[in-house]
């Protein structure tokens, strides 16, 4: 698993059964604050057209599963400590859940589109989700301001004795952001400033931060309680609002992915994760007949639960990143045959994906071999989303 998707929002949103519902674990769920203590980490996954029925043979996975052509590979979901504001400051579990969410490659912001829960958490009505958006990019826009603020001190009292230009000192700063020195330089550029600190304005400073934030810990939001009407309102108004153009809005039922899986788990329903249809394979009471009937109505205009969707656009959409299959075009001799699928990032060459897989096998790189075609490629060959991949190696 590549990458690490943080799970993040405000108290008793939802986020913890969105967790469950992704990943079928059983942490604690409850309409309270700080149900989530300490981070839970379990195995989501994302869907990709398994490659096998190309070739002709059945795929048999060493992680994840396939189903009806249909590869579930996993990445690793953490469900983060509750967040409120003042985060940054240090209030509720403010540090703990920085420091857990600096682990993340990407956020899910899950939020209540029903407005039913203010910024604390509790039972509210009229609540604008709006609001909640806004106070975790201001946590975290407040929290790389005040890094960025050291480096700007760090590059003012020449720390280390020599005199070096501020995208350096920056980027030493901000390390843990994994932004680079040319990086910091170009986003620095893109917004006219000057590469020097002195020439900035408080407003330079915070639209810096905040510019550095959304390149390093890209945001999706799931609209979660989708399933309801004031939440499709409250969906269709957000999304139509200039001001949200620079986020990725999912709507989402959590509750309606966990009450599929439980039922397909207990073989009353025939579901495959993010499908928009189910199939009901016995009688059911009444009562949670109807129950099905709204989220199959659900599912009919949204196309899905949107847990998948929403993992699913955090790595493929908002990473850029891509799956790609090692293999050869017939199965080994014990019969196994693409038995991995590897998600990483998009724009990489066949020689990065040999490093991918084993430090070893990229040393003793040769060439490699798109199997679909049967052509050798090189080294620098950029990969593609789907490709199946055979390594030559020294070693």
């Amino acid at each position: 698993m590549s990458y690490t998707i943080g799970l993040v929002g405000k108290p008793s949103v939802g986020k913890s059964t969105f967790f469950n519902a992704a990943t079928m674990n059983d942490v604690p769920e409850g309409a309270y604050p700080f149900t989530t203590i300490d981070p839970s980490v379990g195995e989501a996954y994302v869907r990709v057209e398994c490659a096998g029925p190309e070739f002709g043979h059945d795929c048999t996975p060493n992680h994840g599963y396939c189903a009806d052509g249909v590869r579930f590979v996993p990445t690793k979901l953490v469900d983060v400590a509750g967040l409120v504001p003042g985060a940054h400051e240090g209030k509720g579990l403010g540090n703990q859940f920085l420091s857990d969410l600096n682990e993340a490659d990407v956020l899910l912001h899950v939020v209540d589109f029903t407005g039913r829960t203010d910024m604390e958490g509790e039972p509210t009505e009229g609540h604008d989700p709006r609001e909640d958006i806004d106070f975790l990019e201001n946590e975290l826009d407040m929290w790389y301001l005040d890094i960025l603020e050291k480096g700007i001190e760090r590059y003012r009292s020449g720390y280390g004795g020599e005199e070096r230009a501020i995208e350096a000192d920056l980027a030493e700063q901000m390390s843990a952001f994994g932004i680079k020195e040319e990086a910091l330089k170009q986003v620095i550029l893109s917004l006219d400033l000057e590469l020097d600190p002195d020439d900035w304005a408080a407003t330079d400073r915070e639209a810096l931060a905040r510019e550095i934030r959304i390149r390093t810990k890209p945001m999706v939001i799931a609209a979660n309680k989708a399933d309801t009407e004031i939440a499709r309102e409250n969906y269709a108004e957000i999304t139509d609002d200039p001001a949200y153009e620079h986020l990725t809005v999912v709507p989402v039922s959590a509750h309606a992915e966990k009450a599929l899986k439980n039922g397909d788990e207990a073989g009353v329903l025939d579901y495959r994760p993010g499908d928009g249809e189910f199939e009901i394979l016995e009688s059911l009471p009444e009562g949670k007949a109807a129950g099905l009937d709204r989220i199959a109505d659900f599912l009919e205009e949204f196309g899905g639960t949107g847990v998948q969707r929403a993992i699913e656009t955090a790595l493929f959409e908002e990473l850029g990143a891509i799956a790609v299959f090692p293999g050869a075009r017939t199965p080994q001799e014990d019969g196994s045959f693409l038995q991995d699928c590897f998600v990483f990032p998009g724009g990489s060459t066949a020689e990065e994906f040999a490093y991918f897989l084993h430090t070893d096998i990229g040393e003793g790189f040769l060439h490699a071999h798109d199997v679909r075609t049967e052509r050798q490629i090189g080294a620098d060959t950029e990969l593609s989303h789907r490709d199946v991949i055979e390594i030559t190696t020294t070693n």
